[in-house]
């Protein structure tokens, strides 16, 4: 586990947010209304369910905390040691081993709780027992408010903790405070470390990361040691001392000659004397730094030699860099990073994994034959190739070239058909014929067209001359010809009334009254068409003598117009006879009444043969009868003035959420 992995912790709220949520979860998740008439066993059901939902929230709560933060055995000895340095492993241990006391304590006081509410013989009593149980649980979670503040504020700081994978390639730069190592990371990572003139800047380890032959590697800069016994260390000081100790890296131990740092050579490598057991099978590298102020050739022979020392011990390779003028900075990051590579190489080769594989492998080693040397082949035309150059006037011409010859981009349009492989190279820029319902257009051409079209001109200027096409009759050469020509005029007839159809399909329609005519007009043209309109005469005369006998009668008022009749056909044409006034002789017997219209005008209009109100009803009187029971059921409504049908009851009186929550003073025996 990286301490990435240790982000994703959630986080720990306090013992009073803790209580709030549980308690309010059990409040929400579990029914609340309970009568002291309910069976026993219902009531002592409904508290035991609120005690062992309590406890269950209060489980899975503590159980996502004990689950979150990680056991410092279960941890790289690098993680784990560098919690024990930020967080004191003790103190972290004893919070979590609280958390889960409290998760068992709580746990017992519900199952025996649970044991009396089986025993509880009324609701008074069910319900303190549920309070005791709740009041206890809340009285343990209370005592683990230290606890729960502490690994809070742990969470925290490993939030805010830099991402080491303790597995990966990793360089580790230490030394010193001030000799320069957050420079060097900056130099080649792209972390932004904070780079200051004085001692301890570097408080914490940072980490940046580089791209080194296509593989990631870390870089860490850990914050300056002095040399000091391990028992007086700071917390600063003892991250350092855990990388090197637990992280397999290649170490870059930096000094500053210059003595800008404000200690002594002597002192800086007394320093590397006194932590190399830490560096014991890792890969070492003496970085001598701000040489742009002074370099090893420029030492005194005495403190030469204490550095000559350093680098003569074994596994100890010197590169000198200075990061203010970036002189050597990629060479010493080339070296490291090849150093790590072969000595992880290495170590795979020294484990128990090789010996398993090493004898089934069998690398092949060629001995010559003889002392004749046999070279590499290599063609003249690769001997002679010369390389590509901008200036030479005979180079080889680039699309470039033709590009910026044509107009440059934009303007210039690759030629793509030079590239064509065609068994002929002459036919790469034909056109490409063109293609029409899949078929190619080019099979279908006449080699002799144009000689064919040539003639049949001629033939039709010789037609023309002769005055062939000057009679206005259609000519036609076969009785086919003429069936087509008739065939193709029905369709046109045909297409046109379909569109016309289709643009009257949605006007409106004419009323009746626009299309009348008079009975001198109806039977000209029924007689042009070739029907007898005599039929259509006697019905119009046996309608005026009809209206002439009416008008006898209503001789009393003025203006009478009989608005009444309805239109009728007979078979003898009798479609052409629309508008003409028909009267139904069976309706002749119904009541009629006398109507003043907007006019002034007297009509008489057809009465209903029953009054339909009385429908279902024996008389008028049941039918009064009926109204005053109609409106007397209607009386409460109408008091209380409801508008309508889904207003006539309302089913909740309170609403629900008024119900839940603190109570006051009062009667609560209910809940």
């Amino acid at each position: 586990m990286s301490t990435s992995g240790l982000k994703a912790i959630a986080p720990v709220p306090t013992a009073a947010d803790f209580l709030d949520i549980v308690l309010s979860k059990t409040q929400r998740k579990t029914p609340t209304v309970i009568h002291k008439n309910f069976k026993i066993s219902r009531i002592r059901n409904f508290y035991m369910r609120k005690v062992k939902f309590t406890q269950d929230s209060f489980d899975e709560k503590l159980a996502a905390i004990l689950n979150d933060f990680p056991m410092l055995d279960d941890l790289h000895p690098f993680l784990s040691s560098l919690l024990n340095v930020l967080y004191d492993k003790n103190h972290y241990k004893l919070a979590l081993g609280q958390l889960r006391t409290a998760r068992h304590l709580i746990d017992h006081v519900a199952k025996d709780y649970v044991r009396l509410l089986k025993f509880g013989d009324s609701l008074y009593r069910c319900k303190q027992l549920k309070k005791a149980a709740l009041g206890r649980m809340a009285t343990i979670m209370r005592r683990q408010k230290d606890p729960l503040a502490y690994l809070e504020q742990v969470r925290q700081h490993i939030s805010r903790l830099p991402a080491i994978d303790p597995n990966t390639r990793t360089l580790l730069i230490c030394g010193y405070p001030n000799v320069g190592k957050s420079s060097f990371i900056n130099k080649v990572t792209r972390a932004d470390v904070d780079v200051q003139p004085y001692a301890f800047t570097t408080k914490s380890l940072f980490v940046g990361h580089l791209d080194y032959k296509y593989l990631r590697w870390q870089v860490i800069d850990t914050p300056g040691i002095l040399d000091h016994p391990l028992e007086e260390m700071n917390t600063i000081e003892m991250q350092s001392i855990t990388a090197l100790a637990h992280l397999k890296s290649c170490v870059l131990y930096f000094m500053d000659l210059s003595e800008q740092c404000g200690y002594t050579v002597e002192a800086q490598c007394k320093l590397f004397h006194s932590i190399k057991p830490l560096f014991n099978g890792k890969p070492t590298v003496l970085v001598i730094n701000k040489i742009d102020v002074k370099r090893l050739e420029d030492l005194e022979p005495e403190t030469r030699a204490m550095v000559d020392e350093i680098v003569n011990s074994e596994d100890v390779q010197l590169v000198q860099v200075s990061c203010y003028s970036e002189e050597g900075v990629m060479e010493l990051k080339n070296k490291a990073c090849d150093a790590l590579l072969a000595h992880r190489v290495e170590n795979k080769m020294k484990g128990s994994k090789v010996n398993s594989i090493i004898n089934r492998i069998h690398v092949a080693q060629p001995k010559p034959r003889d002392d004749m040397v046999r070279a590499p082949f290599i063609p003249d035309a690769v001997k002679d190739k010369k390389k590509y150059d901008k200036n030479d006037p005979d180079r080889k011409r680039l699309q470039r070239d033709i590009e910026l010859e044509e107009g440059g981009p934009g303007v210039y349009n690759i030629n793509l058909k030079q590239d064509y492989i065609l068994a002929n190279p002459e036919w790469k820029m034909d056109v490409i014929p063109e293609i029409m319902d899949g078929k190619n257009i080019a099979d279908f051409i006449d080699p002799d067209i144009a000689e064919k079209l040539e003639a049949l001109e001629r033939e039709e200027e010789k037609l023309q001359a002769e005055g062939f096409y000057d009679s206005d009759s259609d000519i036609f050469d076969s009785d086919d010809e003429r069936e087509a020509q008739e065939a193709q005029v029905a369709l046109s007839h045909k297409i046109a009334s379909q569109s016309i159809k289709k643009s009257k399909k949605n006007q409106a329609r004419l009323p009746r009254t626009a299309g009348l005519r008079t009975l001198s007009e109806l039977t000209t043209e029924l007689t042009k068409a070739g029907l007898d309109p005599s039929r259509i005469q006697e019905r119009a005369e046996r309608i005026a003598k009809l209206q002439g006998a009416k008008r006898k009668r209503d001789s009393d008022d003025d203006d009478v117009e009989m608005e009444d009749a309805d239109s009728g056909s007979d078979d003898d044409g009798a479609d052409g006879a629309e508008g003409w006034m028909d009267v139904d002789e069976a309706d002749e017997g119904a009541p009629k009444k006398k109507v003043k219209t907007n006019s002034g005008a007297v009509v008489s209009k057809r009465m209903p043969r029953s009054n339909r109100q009385l429908a279902g009803l024996r008389d008028e009187s049941q039918f009064n009868k009926a109204n005053q029971l109609r409106n007397l059921g209607q009386r409460p409504r109408n008091m209380l003035a409801k508008a309508g049908e889904s207003d006539r009851a309302i089913k909740v009186k309170m609403p629900k959420h008024l119900f839940a929550g603190k109570r006051k003073a009062g009667k609560t025996q209910r809940r």
